[in-house]
């Protein structure tokens, strides 16, 4: 996605993908890029812990050293973003782009799946309506996940559900009986309940569960009976193949 306002004295917004986690699948150009914007903006939980997205690619930044603008949020997934949060970024983006100066938004995986990347879009372009916008792609932890497991998550015509989270068997049911494989992410304790009975879903042997995939963390669990809440990971994500 590219959009052009036609505005010569603005900064240009980038949302760039930076990938799963391994510093090596960043894309060449997202590289290129991230070498070459004044500005990297990036969501920082309220929890001290560093930005996943910034750790990715804090190695190919030690040259260019830009400005890093931290979007913070809660770190309770249980509590919402106030939008009071993205607007007060767009506000501070605005500033950067009326400099001139281009920023690149990062996000871990693809800025076009489950990202805060729109969040962060929409707010921005209610402050500078014309700004330039590319969106770079990036590898999915569900692509990086579906490489660990040597399996491909779906062949000729087949069909692929991917899921945010989902809570309850009766949602797990109906997503696995319309698809071929459904990717489950951000598995949580919820999660974990509602596929307690594999033999009511006919799981039992299907589902392959992966954390943190194409990181030094990375582990692959065929028998998922055995994953225990300390197994749970954010980064996480459950292939179910029918």
């Amino acid at each position: 996605m590219t959009t052009s306002g036609g505005n010569n004295k603005h900064g240009s917004l980038y949302g760039i993908g930076v990938g799963p986690g391994d510093p090596e699948l960043l894309t060449i150009k997202a590289q290129r890029m991230l070498q070459s914007v004044a500005v990297i903006c990036f969501t920082q939980l309220d929890d001290g812990k560093e930005s996943y997205a910034l750790g990715v690619v804090r190695g190919v930044l030690e040259a260019a050293k830009p400005e890093f603008l931290a979007i913070t949020i809660p770190s309770d997934d249980n509590t919402p973003v106030s939008p009071d949060t993205w607007s007060d970024a767009a506000k501070d983006i605005a500033v950067h782009l009326g400099q001139g100066k281009d920023v690149a938004f990062i996000t871990e995986g693809d800025p076009m799946l489950y990202s805060e990347f729109f969040n962060v879009l929409e707010s921005v372009k209610s402050v500078v309506p014309n700004v330039d916008v590319e969106v770079v792609p990036g590898v999915s932890s569900v692509m990086a996940a579906a490489a660990s497991t040597g399996m491909p998550l779906v062949t000729h015509g087949q069909r692929l559900t991917i899921l945010p989270k989902v809570y309850g068997i009766d949602h797990l049911r109906e997503a696995i009986t319309n698809s071929d494989t459904t990717v489950l992410m951000e598995v949580d304790r919820d999660l974990l309940e509602a596929l307690a009975n594999l033999e009511s879903l006919g799981l039992a042997g299907k589902a392959t569960y992966i954390r943190q995939a194409s990181t030094a963390g990375e582990s692959v669990v065929e028998d998922i009976s055995k994953l225990a809440a300390e197994d749970l990971d954010y980064f996480s994500l459950l292939i179910i193949r029918r």
